[in-house]
């Protein structure tokens, strides 16, 4: 294969290292100098104290794993697995890679294993054919002119499909029903690539973008709605469609609603009310609703804004979120409301979970401030026994947190209009994880301690809006970069996936996220109380254990463990997003892979059975793209996945881009795109 010899800062995980949790970085003495006396000890006292991590002595006799004997865990990283109560613990010996044969055995997936590779072109395992469906400057509205890369306007990017898609849902037509031949697909676009959009432009090079441009960049941001058919065997975008729909960052007006609706803290002077705002920002996963509707994150949105500094009244709030004086993206120079210094609450207006009815095509997007305020990663839904809703979250950054709501009241599921507005009243929690397998949900409730104004907090508004605060204070478990969370529709549990994180050294590991260094990342699955498929996830206290830790089993300094022993191409890095067949299987998709050699792409694996955890490979990306969005439709004879940013590499530019997938034309770049991929022949994906 060909090793990436430089990546882009967007695939060296960015992310990991901008805004990360200041109080999970500093000393513990420099971060209590910083606060109040209050603060100082509501936070030592429950237990956010760094210096008090484990030690791998410590590690080693707890009960990591209550459920699995997982196997495959490197000498250095040595863990101990849990066995039934009484029993001896015992450690588990390493497992190398496996010719392919023997690491598959027991597997219900019967695919043949995709090689590892890196080269310009996606590829998918024998026998699935892979279709490039919609990329970016498609036609989405019937106005959309034919994309063209050398002329690119606002105007007609409005119109077309967006930038580095995300999240994809799949939403059958008619509603209501299971129709896996025709319905719509919804689709974020997080970000953009300058330096690939526009000739001529670099990744630093702001002075050279023209206004136009910039609005390209916003109009290229958010979310699009397209109408898709299946007819012999191939899908296509049904043109002209009254459901297609763009919803951008220049134009597009939400409304925000819940607690921190109308807040002082969310007006503007566009907006007195504090209850409208222009445009969502770098929407990355997301998530469905029972009664139809789309859920749509709000990410890294700390990079689009001029910071504040000095006395400004936000100046911790927005440090907290990872704001800077120098944005990634030079908006605030044709945009005010970007500028914090000329529009200091504007950042407030983004951080939150956005819901819209993607069936009417009129509906107003909401953003649903009672999930709360941070770098959401998906939200993904489950109809709990007593009739409410959950949804789970991640907040995407190293040493941050993961979170669920649980609605106040229930679905109505014969009467979608009766749920317009049950995400405005609930109760948001956040996970903190102990070293005997238990995981508690500690609610973020104003005038719970400490969430009172002694604090800082006035008002249940500023919890939400200080989320991340709230849950330092509380005492939540800080992870190694929760991104996808999402439960297993078959059996109840509910799945987390961590992404990396470097910067945690052996001082501050805990029993959840046990590796220093954690440069691949670890799956984590969380158990709610109850029976199998009936559990309950109002519950505040679940039990927890690690599903696998992510590298290559072959490299003892990887510290990697799975299920069984996995292929020369069965190992996985970097998990990321999501999504479970009708078997209750996981499908993985990965970003951060090329920093090892290899491509991101879909990893699955059985999650019960002699093959749980046992991580197979089926399609990779090409050179330089991260792996987004797997989802199925409801037969599971598609498996629709977002290749973002193909070609992102650090040398690569518009003219001499690293891959020009999927057109591989001389005049046109690399184009973000969403891959249908199908089984020749028909049939249900993976076997």
């Amino acid at each position: 294969m060909t090793k990436p010899e430089s990546l882009s800062v967007r695939a060296v995980d960015a992310r990991e290292s901008i805004g990360v949790n200041p109080a999970r970085c500093e000393t513990f003495e420099t971060l209590m100098a910083s606060r109040s006396a209050v603060e100082s000890d509501a936070c030592e006292n429950r237990g956010v104290n760094p210096s008090r991590a484990p030690s791998i002595a410590e590690l080693v006799t707890a009960r990591l794993c209550r459920r699995d004997a997982l196997k495959g865990l490197s000498a250095a990283t040595l863990a101990v697995i849990a066995a039934p109560a009484g029993s001896v613990l015992r450690p588990e010996p390493v497992h190398a890679a496996a010719p392919a044969a023997a690491a598959h055995a027991g597997s219900s997936l019967t695919f043949p294993e995709l090689a590892h590779g890196y080269d310009e072109d996606h590829h998918v395992a024998d026998g699935y054919d892979a279709q490039v469906l919609i990329r970016w400057g498609d036609k989405v509205l019937a106005d959309a002119p034919a994309f063209d890369p050398a002329n690119l306007t606002a105007a007609a990017q409005s119109a077309q499909f967006g930038y580095n898609n995300d999240f994809v849902g799949y939403f059958p037509l008619p509603r209501g029903s299971k129709n896996s031949d025709h319905g719509l697909l919804t689709v974020n676009h997080e970000y953009t690539d300058r330096q690939l959009m526009f000739p001529g432009i670099g990744p630093e090079d702001f002075d050279k973008e023209t206004p136009e441009m910039l609005n390209v960049e916003l109009a290229a941001h958010g979310h699009s709605v397209v109408e898709i058919k299946r007819e012999d065997g191939r899908w296509r975008v049904v043109e002209d469609s009254p459901y297609n729909r763009r919803l951008t960052a220049l134009s597009s007006e939400f409304v925000v609603t819940g607690p921190a609706a109308g807040h002082d803290r969310l007006k503007t002077a566009a907006d007195p009310a504090g209850t409208k705002v222009i445009g969502t920002l770098n929407n990355c996963a997301g998530g469905e609703t029972p009664w139809g509707t789309v859920l749509v994150a709000e990410e890294n949105v700390h990079q689009y804004f001029r910071g504040a500094t000095g006395d400004h009244p936000e100046a911790a709030n927005y440090k907290r979120m990872g704001i800077t004086p120098r944005p990634a993206y030079d908006w605030a120079r044709i945009h005010d409301r970007f500028d914090v210094a000329k529009e200091p609450n504007e950042p407030n207006r983004f951080g939150w979970m956005v819901e819209f009815d993607p069936y009417d095509p009129n509906s107003v997007p909401k953003k649903r401030t009672a999930l709360g305020r941070f770098k959401h990663e998906a939200a993904t839904t489950i109809l709990n026994g007593d009739g409410r809703l959950v949804i789970y979250s991640g907040d995407d950054e190293a040493f941050e947190y993961v979170y669920k709501f649980v609605t106040k009241d229930k679905v109505d599921l014969a009467n979608p209009a009766a749920n317009a507005d049950l995400l405005d009243e609930g109760t948001l929690y956040v996970g903190k994880f102990d070293a005997e397998g238990g995981l508690t949900w500690l609610p973020l409730v104003f005038g719970q301690q400490p969430l009172t104004a002694a604090n800082g907090f006035n008002s249940q508004a500023d919890v939400l809006i200080e989320v991340r605060r709230a849950a330092d204070m509380v005492g939540a478990t800080p992870m190694d970069r929760p991104e996808d969370v999402e439960p297993n529709p078959v059996t109840g549990t509910v799945f987390m996936n961590l992404t990396n994180n470097t910067k945690r050294k052996d001082g501050r590991l805990d029993p959840a996220n046990p590796r220093a260094g954690n440069a691949h990342g670890h799956i984590i699955e969380m158990i709610p109380p109850g029976e199998r498929g009936k559990r309950d996830h109002a519950a505040t206290a679940y039990s927890w254990s690690i599903f696998l830790l992510a590298g290559n089993p072959a490299n003892p300094k990887d510290g990697a463990r799975y299920g069984g022993e996995v292929g020369a191409n069965g190992w996985l890095s970097c998990p990321d997003n999501m999504t479970f067949d009708r078997e209750g299987r996981i499908w993985i998709s990965t970003d951060g892979a090329p920093k090892f050699g290899i491509a991101d792409g879909i990893w699955a694996a059985d999650t019960e059975g002699p093959g749980r955890a046992v991580t197979r490979h089926f399609y990779r990306t090409p050179r330089g793209a991260e792996m987004c969005g797997p989802c199925l439709t409801p037969d599971n004879t598609t498996l629709f996945v977002a290749v973002q940013h193909p070609g992102d590499e650090a040398k690569a530019t518009f003219e001499a881009p690293a891959t020009r997938w999927p057109d591989f034309k001389d005049n046109l770049p690399p184009r973000p795109a969403v891959v249908a991929i199908t089984k020749k022949g028909g049939g249900p994906i993976g076997g």
